[in-house]
């Protein structure tokens, strides 16, 4: 050992310290490990624990109560599984083990990750934004349904379309809706959206079925070509509990291939029950508002001037001359007020005036070449000229002497 000063710890010290250390790591807090089961064993809180081992290694586990509930199914040693959670330290034994909030079969797991890492992808880059969710038409015209020939789907959809609204247009865009084509066929189907003709909506469906069955719909290229529609797709893909990634990029998702039929086309019956309904309500309401006018123009009528028009006219005359009067008293008064001001605001003028002060005797003394107002005997020299400005004219002089002011 070093001769350095060491740090000693406690046996619960450096649990805690490692304990810490798998927080920190991200790769740690979301972890998916396969292996078989073993030594499982459920305790009387409803707490699960058992290993997970392969042909070299052990991993414990445990699988707390409030997720055990909901598996869809009850693992047994020997079973393949993959296990999702988070790696940590459990302290009093200093043993390291996978805190799991998910269980499934292995190759059901297989899917799941791969539908989650899809998943996170796709929602970083904005597919599933609701910003870029369109809106769906009112009233199609013309719709296309992507689904199989084949099978129960197109069947429901089409029997769904022709009672809610017979009106519209199908066009049948056939695709294998399973197995290993099926993600490059739904992906061609799609991209002849932009070639087909006034078609207004499209409608993405399959019957219910395995997760492998779905694998197609949750396929990146599938996604990527329901953004690119030039259309709004409503995805209608399995039962109401399957969300595949195509429903989470599709614009509108419906819990079946019948409810995506039923989103995107109205509804005759109702539209007819609410179209007689209105019909029921606009005479009343007609006649509502015109026994509303009726008394309106019986109380008008019962007015004195309505009666008797000439009266209003010999009002308003009297009131016109009454407004001409008090305009002309007003204009009148105005313009007195005016002239007042202007006659002060002369005499205030003439009194500043230097006439004025000339006239009071006095004068104004400036050198003749630059017209210099000389108010000191410094600005003057004795035989210099000067000009002495008076009320009446002005007189040229000479300086003859200068006296300087007392002190």
């Amino acid at each position: 050992m070093s001769s350095k000063r060491r740090f000693i710890f406690t046996v619960k010290q450096i649990n805690r310290y490692l304990k810490a250390l798998f927080a920190q790591d991200r790769t740690l807090q979301e972890v998916w490990v396969r292996g078989e089961v073993a030594d499982i064993a459920v305790h009387r809180s409803g707490h699960v624990y058992f290993t997970l081992q392969d042909e070299s290694s052990r991993l414990r586990v445990v699988l707390f109560r409030e997720y055990a509930q909901d598996l869809s199914f009850v693992p047994a040693d020997g079973e393949q599984v993959v296990a999702g959670g988070a790696i940590t330290i459990y302290e009093p034994r200093g043993q390291y083990q996978l805190l799991a909030t998910t269980l499934e079969r292995a190759g059901i797991g297989d899917l799941h990750l791969a539908f989650e890492r899809l998943r996170r992808k796709l929602a970083e880059e904005g597919l599933f934004a609701e910003e870029r969710k369109r809106p769906l038409p009112r009233f199609p015209r013309r719709i296309a349904v992507l689904t199989s020939p084949v099978g129960a789907a197109v069947h429901d959809i089409l029997t769904t379309i022709g009672k809610r609204w017979p009106s519209v247009e199908v066009v049948l865009v056939p695709i294998p809706v399973s197995g290993a084509s099926a993600a490059p066929g739904i992906a061609r189907g799609l991209s002849l959206l932009g070639r087909l003709e006034n078609v207004q909506t499209a409608i993405l469906a399959r019957g219910g079925g395995s997760a492998e069955e779905l694998a197609g719909f949750n396929s990146e290229e599938v996604a990527r070509a329901i953004a690119a529609s030039p259309i709004p797709v409503v995805t209608g893909i399995g039962h109401e509990s399957d969300i595949t990634i195509a429903d989470l990029v599709a614009d509108l998702r419906a819990p079946t291939p019948t409810a995506a039929a039923a989103a995107a086309t109205p509804d005759r019956v109702e539209l007819l029950r609410r179209m007689a309904a209105l019909a029921r309500r606009i005479p009343r309401a007609l006649e509502r508002k015109a026994e509303r006018y009726r008394r309106e123009m019986s109380l008008l009528a019962a007015r004195p001037f309505l009666r008797s028009p000439r009266l209003l006219l010999v009002e308003r005359k009297q009131r016109a001359d009454e407004l001409a009067a008090a305009i002309r008293r007003e204009a009148l008064r105005a313009l007195a007020e005016a002239r007042a001001r202007s006659a002060a605001l002369s005499d205030r003028l003439t009194a500043l005036s230097p006439k004025a002060v000339l006239a009071r005797g006095y004068a104004i003394v400036r050198l003749p070449d630059t017209g210099e107002v000389v108010r000191s005997v410094r600005q003057l020299a004795v035989r210099a000229p000067a000009e002495v400005v008076l009320y009446e004219g002005a007189a040229d002089v000479v300086v003859t002497k200068l006296r300087e002011p007392k002190q």
